[in-house]
Parts: structure tokens; C-alpha cells; sequence
């Protein structure tokens, strides 16, 4: 059975085979079939984590237990969620610092990034900006498909991994990562890419 616990950078959560590189907690979103409901948020707190952790292993979506949400890779994570991780968290409020000059309290952030995520309705809240001042990790919305942004280029998005470049636009184009979050990628935060991105940067 293929659970519906995959998230893609526009926000949707569904149900493919392929797992990601990070898992996530927003809390528990599914049933005792292991279906999710309609809820994709219980706490403000969207969680970032590393697959593996002291070897602790997990049966996904457990009833009764928090729904494991997964991640091709952090850029995705960034334009869908938040972050975790000791190291990751201190080195993202530094560069939200950095690009702010704030330095908030996790539930700070939270609160901050919720705002900029969601709407009311679940939809995911959007922008335009110009392609140029972006930073790399940014995800924006591509022909109508999500592209990952890095230095010289653009990388479209797929839940096996990266396709091939593509020139970097220029111009006014949408932003799937939430302003906080960009924000953070610009104060010199960079996220773990899949080896699929890497790959083709190097």
C-alpha cells in the first residue's frame, strides 16, 4: 500500500513510492487505516528531520502516532515546511538573523512562517519577485512545474529527483518558498540538495 505522505514543493501531500532524503511532523493527520484526513497541520511546528536518527526505526503512519511526511530532498522541505536538526537549526536562525538582523525563538519562527505558508483555506501562499533576486534553494513555479533556483541555473523538480538544467530565468516569476524562508536561503543558508541536483551542479 502506497500511503499518501509525500510532500511536493507546491504543498500537496500525496501518495507515491518514493520516499525522500528527510521526513517531517506536523502532527497526526491520518487514521487508524492509515488514510490522512483533511487536516495537514495539527501545531504551527512543521518539522524537518534527518531519515535516520540513533537507530530508531518507525512503522509510517502508525495509528495513534505522528504522520511521517517525506521530502525528496531540504530545498523542498524549505518551500513546504520548516526545519530541525541541532546543527541545521542554528545555522538557519543564523542567517535569519543574518538577513533580519532578529534572532527569535523557535516558536518565534514558527509563528512567522506559519503566516507565510498557508492560508486559511490550506492553499499555499505565493508570490511574484523577480527571477535575479532569488537566492539558491528558492523553489518557483516554472511553466507551470517547480524548479529548484541555484547559482547559474534552474532545475525542474520531479519525486524521483532533478531533470536536466535549464538556463536561469530572468524577470518576474512565482516563488513557491515562503518570503521567511527565502529570506534565510539569501542571510547564507543552504540546504542538503538530492544527489540528483548536486550531481548536476558539479
Amino acid at each position: 500500500m502506497t500511503l499518501q505522505n509525500r510532500v511536493l514543493p507546491t504543498g500537496e501531500i500525496v501518495a507515491i513510492a518514493a520516499r525522500g532524503t528527510f521526513t517531517g511532523n506536523r502532527g497526526i493527520l491520518h487514521d487508524d487505516q492509515r488514510r490522512l484526513g483533511t487536516a495537514r497541520w495539527r501545531h504551527k511546528a512543521w518539522i524537518v528531520c534527518a531519515l535516520q536518527f540513533k537507530g530508531i526505526r518507525r512503522v509510517p503512519m502508525t495509528p495513534g502516532r505522528w504522520t511521517e511526511l517525506f521530502f525528496l530532498d531540504e530545498a523542498v522541505a524549505l518551500a513546504a515546511c520548516a526545519y530541525c536538526r541541532r546543527a541545521a537549526f542554528n545555522a538557519f536562525r543564523s542567517a535569519w538573523t543574518n538577513s533580519t538582523t532578529a534572532e527569535p525563538s523557535a516558536p518565534e519562527m514558527d509563528a512567522v512562517l506559519h503566516k507565510s505558508r498557508v492560508r486559511r483555506d490550506r492553499t499555499q501562499i505565493r508570490r511574484e519577485t523577480r527571477a535575479e533576486d532569488l537566492p539558491p534553494g528558492a523553489f518557483i513555479l516554472w511553466h507551470g512545474t517547480p524548479h529548484l533556483v541555484t547559482e547559474e541555473a534552474i532545475h525542474p523538480y520531479s519525486s524521483e529527483g532533478y531533470g536536466p538544467i535549464l538556463t536561469r530565468p530572468s524577470g518576474p516569476v512565482t516563488v513557491l518558498t515562503p518570503a521567511p524562508n527565502v529570506a534565510a536561503l539569501a542571510g547564507g543558508y543552504r540546504p542538503q540538495l538530492h544527489q540528483s541536483a548536486t550531481a548536476a551542479i558539479t
